[in-house]
């Protein structure tokens, strides 16, 4: 029991230490994705269970129905909004942000974009098969799609971009507000982006907030796992030439 005790406290030291290679962001990481995988499977059971949410669902999709057939400028900016955030145009955002760490040489950040947005939107189709949920249907309709409803698209696709640029931006932030100010930038576009998908009838409510889970879960993955292996490869060199390499993430 004598040895059991430090080994316990120094495990739990190596998690929490914010330099280590499984240290703190591993720690973050998992508990991210945790909570989002617990939080997108209660939905996914809701969904399948007919429970109160999904009646919510049909009262909030009727609501802003009602209000966004009406037309003025609020339904043609969240229009040009959701068409921007659309699968080509999140992919070319993604590029353009692409080549700017191709030039700044930020090989783990590239990963980390690389598998949380393209791949991200593979996992958010397969999801979408794999429920095969039908979009909110109106007589009217100000948007006809095809697809499946569950989880959005458009939102998954919105928090792994906007999230990763978030958690990019306020990586080189040198004060607290350059900090947080990304991350209020980001939620409030990811909320822009869910609203307008909902106010022009394409997902429910639930479809949004899967979404929202889905893409924290897929990011904590993406940034965490890009981060472990750059921090890897710095502890290698650290031992190989006994100096601290600079870690990008």
């Amino acid at each position: 029991m004598s040895n059991v005790l430090p080994r316990i406290q120094r495990f739990a030291a190596a998690r929490f230490s914010p330099e280590g290679e499984y240290g703190l962001h591993l720690t973050v990481g998992t508990v991210l994705l945790l909570l989002a995988m617990a939080g997108f499977a209660h939905l996914a059971g809701a969904l399948n269970a007919g429970a109160p949410i999904t009646q919510l669902d049909v009262v909030v999709a009727d609501w802003l129905h009602a209000h966004a057939s009406q037309g003025g400028l609020l339904r043609d900016a969240l229009l040009v909004l959701t068409h921007i955030h659309s699968t080509p145009g999140v992919l070319a955002i993604a590029f353009g942000v692409g080549v700017w760490m191709v030039r700044r040489g930020q090989r783990y950040w590239i990963v980390a974009l690389v598998s949380s947005v393209p791949g991200g939107m593979l996992l958010n189709v397969a999801l979408k098969h794999t429920f095969e949920r039908a979009r909110p249907h109106f007589e009217e309709p100000i948007l006809t799609l095809t697809t499946y409803s569950f989880p959005s698209g458009h939102t998954m696709a919105a928090t792994v971009l906007y999230g990763l640029l978030a958690c990019y931006v306020a990586r080189y932030a040198r004060s607290w507000i350059g900090r947080l100010l990304p991350f209020v930038l980001a939620a409030l576009m990811i909320g822009l982006i869910a609203f307008s998908r909902m106010y022009l009838g394409a997902h429910y409510l639930t479809d949004i907030l899967a979404a929202l889970a889905e893409g924290c879960g897929w990011l904590a993955i993406c940034i965490g796992g890009a981060a472990t292996l750059n921090r890897r490869r710095a502890a290698r060199e650290r031992r190989a030439s006994g100096r601290a390499p600079r870690q990008e993430i």
